[in-house]
């Protein structure tokens, strides 16, 4: 891990901006001494809320003026003709050029994959870069990639994605050696679509630790570190498991409220509502990962409030200082020197 860490921050994107992003970089500079940050955006505004920040805290802040912002919902391709001095684009060209070891940004989706992806390119050996985020499971967490950079896949780009991801969950000490499992409509083999089958043959034969297909269910029953699947089926996923969650938190809530006794049982449980809040909380995975890149750039949830935001930037921080895109490079070369792609 390296002792000294830059990140660049869209301090400008999200649909909070500089209320959520400047606190949750206060938080995150008084959490790491090795860190510093730069953010981009509105240099008056930032530098106006910045002024209240602790000295200490304030020395290793720097603000880089960016005059545009990229909207949510504007597209990618007009993002990057017309937005050329946007938040955004400004923090990935500091990656670029090196002045930032890492950008996190929570605007546009679909423009900061298409700006990350013309501005640093790709790693040799992948064509298309992925999405990978941390989801909870029984006993632990596992990560998930695509989900939804890239709606169609062939088998190669499956396999690309399980070696990203698998160097990521190593990074991040989750596991030495972690289990990969494809995403699939059932566990038998003779089951899924061409593309599924090739891709778990290339991972038969790739030295990963490939476990086998995973069904939807099966994927929260602590059974892979690393689920891979296309970017509709990824996202498809992610959004149902949300709404599940969701959907029960609610109907606990009304339960509990349906009558005085039910309250007065809810007030009983109140600490065990409380921890399954906690594990239910998506916030505390904020953050997902651009993959396949040839530097960092984390992707936080457009509307995170600030203690959200903090985990995205701590994301982008242990990323950049477990130095993800070389130690992708290398496992590429050591896979792909006599592998499927080239």
């Amino acid at each position: 891990m390296s002792d000294t860490c830059t990140l660049a921050i869209d301090a400008m994107g999200g649909d909070h901006g500089p209320a959520v992003t400047l606190p949750a970089a206060a938080a995150m500079l008084g959490r790491h001494p090795s860190l510093s940050l730069i953010l981009v955006g509105d240099q008056e505004r930032l530098e106006s809320a910045a002024a209240s920040l602790d000295p200490p805290v304030r020395q290793r802040l720097t603000i880089q003026p960016a005059s545009q912002v990229v909207d949510m919902d504007e597209s990618p391709s007009q993002a990057l003709r017309f937005k050329r001095d946007s938040s955004m684009r400004v923090a990935i060209d500091l990656v670029r050029s090196g002045e930032a070891d890492a950008c996190v940004s929570a605007g546009n989706t679909g423009a900061l994959m298409a700006t990350a992806r013309y501005r640093l390119k790709t790693l040799p050996g992948i064509d298309r870069p992925a999405i990978c985020t941390t989801i909870p499971c029984r006993g632990g967490r596992f990560r998930m990639l695509d989900l939804g950079a890239n709606v169609d896949c062939t088998a190669e780009h499956l396999f690309q994605f399980a070696v990203m991801g698998s160097v990521l969950v190593e990074a991040a000490g989750d596991s030495d050696h972690p289990r990969i499992g494809l995403l699939n409509l059932g566990e038998e083999e003779i089951k899924g679509n061409d593309q599924v089958k090739q891709a778990a043959q290339l991972l038969q034969s790739s030295g990963l630790n490939y476990v086998g297909y995973v069904e939807g269910d099966r994927m929260f029953h602590n059974v892979a570190d690393l689920v891979v699947c296309d970017g509709f089926t990824g996202n498809v996923a992610l959004k149902s498991s949300e709404g599940v969650a969701a959907m029960i938190s609610q109907y606990l809530r009304d339960e509990f409220r349906r009558n005085g006794f039910t309250r007065l049982a809810g007030l009983v449980a109140l600490p065990v509502l409380k921890a399954l809040r906690r594990r239910l909380d998506h916030r505390q995975y904020n953050g997902a990962s651009l993959l396949g890149l040839r530097g960092v750039v984390v992707k936080s949830h457009g509307s995170a409030d600030a203690w959200a935001f903090e985990q995205a930037i701590e994301t982008g921080f242990i990323e950049a200082s477990e130095a993800i895109p070389q130690r992708i490079d290398a496992r590429l070369g050591e896979i792909f020197g006599a592998g499927p792609t080239q």
